[in-house]
């Protein structure tokens, strides 16, 4: 690193616009990995300053102590203690604190105070704190504290302009180190309560708008009823809005295929292009806006402070089912998708807790089912009008999701049953204040997330895709031979071997052969069945949905859809429960209770649907 680079650590409590205020400096020019060792992410982003100096952050997990209880707590001690192996100690701390609520945020800016290295203190939400009224003493705070303090607005264009001009000078001079012993971490809260009396005023401890929104959001019964409702409207929406333009860009792939088709000569790569990348990866691209759709909306209400309130009114349920209200977030993440669901259960201090909430994490419905979900119910389910209102497509779609979060809470109350500890933990979080979802935020990340979603689609879908058509075309079928072609391939044969496990679910040879792949991806199951019925010529007239409807029954369809909202087919997501655990055996556990409920579910759905279909 050059001698001219300043590396700078960022930190705070969670909730403090950290995030906002990282984005802003860097202008999201910033790589994202994990500690070496462990799944705590690791973000790290430049800017350079006004002098021509280049300033290198290190965003840190967010922390409410340094009497660490969690794997993240403890990388954000150790780094900033210069503890941390392969991670040099920080020139220089920003210590982020949100400016409505200090009496939280001081007393971690007391602990970075302590351990004797140059700091800064952001004052956040400066413009939120002078529209509740509240007046800070930055001067008095300043010379109180003995440290630089900033005002700064992260999520204004120029609101961090007096930081950088205050970092891009001369590092300020660090304060004399401290011991760390219980005495001395007693008397922080006396020394936040004389801080607090001497530099600001509150005309109230909260704002009136949040006390309004939360007599309705917090009820007891009205309060879980909106959430419903939320989340209902949600589901409804994403089948609304993303369907039609999932079928416009299916058929605008349909339209290439076809031209393709006429353009390039008869052959091996006539059949590649033509059934392998336009049949079979262009039907799952087709998927991406409902994808989007639903992040959008999960953005929305992560960014608008309901989140949190939301596990706040789950708390009692999910206890009485073996969880915590913690396990919420790391849940509705996992909707997204399991892997950085399981990685949030960091935030679970109590190790019980936070095995259980890693073992039903993947029930819940991710981002890469919704491409199944979204072909078998256009296929299926005609969209009429429920009540005259609800669309009949999105009220499955939406019991889909439901049955994800009943069977993650029926393994969380048996897991309660047959563990020896059986103890309760109170559920302490902090209740951010209700803001507008800013449109740069919600559009980074829905950009981040189709980036993920188009990096998969050209890397591990588009070889698996790739490698479907070549078991599905070859070998040629012997002379004489009396059927499709494809029933002579390997992949004909691999499918028809593994119909014997799961024709009692309803699957036919193709279907069967469709979880393999599915196993690397989920998205994979729609691509393998696109590119075997195109390779057949089952898929060329009405495409992929028209195929299946002619293949499959309605029972059939219901069972595979009860399939993948139980199976366990991710392998990174088990390489993730490894990690997290250390344990092969918890792999195994999650494995194996998966695909036994799977198995059960859908040989129930098919059986019982075939009784009324």
């Amino acid at each position: 690193m050059s001698a001219d680079t300043l590396r700078i650590a960022l930190v705070g409590n969670p909730n403090c616009g950290k995030t906002a205020l990282f984005n802003q400096l860097t202008g999201g020019r910033q790589k994202v990995a994990n500690y070496a060792g462990v799944t705590v992410e690791r973000k790290e982003g430049r800017f350079t300053a006004p002098s021509g100096r280049v300033m290198q952050i290190l965003d840190l997990p967010g922390t409410y102590s340094f009497d660490a209880a969690s794997p993240d707590e403890q990388i954000t001690r150790d780094v900033l203690e210069g503890n941390y192996p392969g991670e040099a100690a920080p020139d220089l701390i920003i210590c982020v604190a949100d400016a409505t609520n200090l009496r939280l945020h001081l007393r971690f800016v007391l602990e970075v105070k302590r351990l004797g290295r140059p700091v800064v203190l952001a004052l956040n939400m400066m413009d939120a704190a002078r529209h509740r009224g509240i007046t800070i003493d930055v001067p008095e705070l300043q010379r109180r504290l003995g440290i630089p303090v900033v005002e700064t607005i992260a999520v204004k264009r120029g609101g961090t302009r007096a930081l950088v001009e205050r970092v891009d000078g001369d590092l300020p001079e660090a304060p004399p180190a401290l011991p760390d012993d219980p005495d001395s971490r007693a008397n922080l809260h006396d020394e936040v309560r004389q801080l607090m009396a001497a530099t600001v005023s509150i005309p109230r401890a909260t704002a009136a708008i949040d006390d309004a929104l939360d007599r309705w959001a917090l009820h007891p019964v009205f309060g879980l009823l909106t959430l419903a409702v939320v989340m209902f409207l949600v589901f409804q929406a994403v089948y609304a809005s993303g369907k039609p333009m999932s079928d416009l860009i299916g058929n605008g792939f349909t339209w290439l295929g076809e031209h393709a088709a006429v353009v390039l000569p008869a052959g091996p790569v006539h059949d590649l292009v033509v059934s392998g990348i336009f049949g079979g990866l262009g039907t799952v691209l087709g998927f991406l806006p409902v994808i989007l759709v639903l992040f959008f909306f999960i953005l929305m209400l992560e960014e608008s402070g309901y989140l949190p309130r939301a596990a706040f009114l789950l708390d009692r349920l999910m206890v009485s089912v073996g969880l915590t209200g913690r396990s919420f977030i790391p849940l509705l993440s996992s909707f997204a998708c399991a892997i950085p669901g399981i990685m949030g259960t960091r935030s679970i201090t109590d190790p019980r807790d936070r095995l259980a909430t890693i073992l039903v994490a993947p029930l819940m419905t991710c981002s890469a089912r919704l491409p199944v979900y979204a072909l078998l119910i256009g296929a299926f389910i005609p969209a009429r009008r429920v009540f005259g209102v609800f669309n009949l497509q999105g009220v499955v779609l939406f019991a889909l999701y439901v049955a994800g979060i009943v069977g993650a809470m029926t393994v969380g109350w048996v897991i309660k049953r047959i563990r020896r500890d059986k103890s309760e933990h109170a559920l302490l979080m902090e209740l951010p204040s209700y803001r507008l979802p800013r449109v740069r935020d919600v559009t980074l990340g829905l950009y981040e997330r189709g980036t993920i979603f188009l990096k998969r689609l050209t890397g591990v879908i588009l070889a698996l895709t790739v490698l479907m058509w070549f078991i599905s075309t070859f070998p040629a079928p012997p002379a004489g031979a009396a059927g499709p072609a494809i029933n002579y391939s390997f992949a004909g044969y691999l499918g028809r071997f593994l119909q014997h496990i799961f024709s009692p679910l309803g699957f036919n040879w193709q279907i069967s052969l469709a979880l393999i792949p599915a196993f690397a991806a989920r998205e994979t199951a729609v691509a393998t069945l696109a590119t075997v019925y195109a390779v057949s010529g089952d898929a060329h007239n009405g495409g992929l949905a028209h195929a299946l409807t002619g293949n499959f029954s309605l029972a059939t369809a219901l069972s595979l859809l009860v399939w993948f909202a139980f199976a366990p087919q991710c392998m990174s997501t088990l390489a993730v429960i490894r990690r997290e655990t250390n344990s092969w055996r918890n792999v195994a556990i999650s494995f194996s209770y998966m695909f036994v409920v799977a198995y059960a579910a859908s040989f129930i759905t098919y059986q019982v649907a075939g009784l009324f279909s």
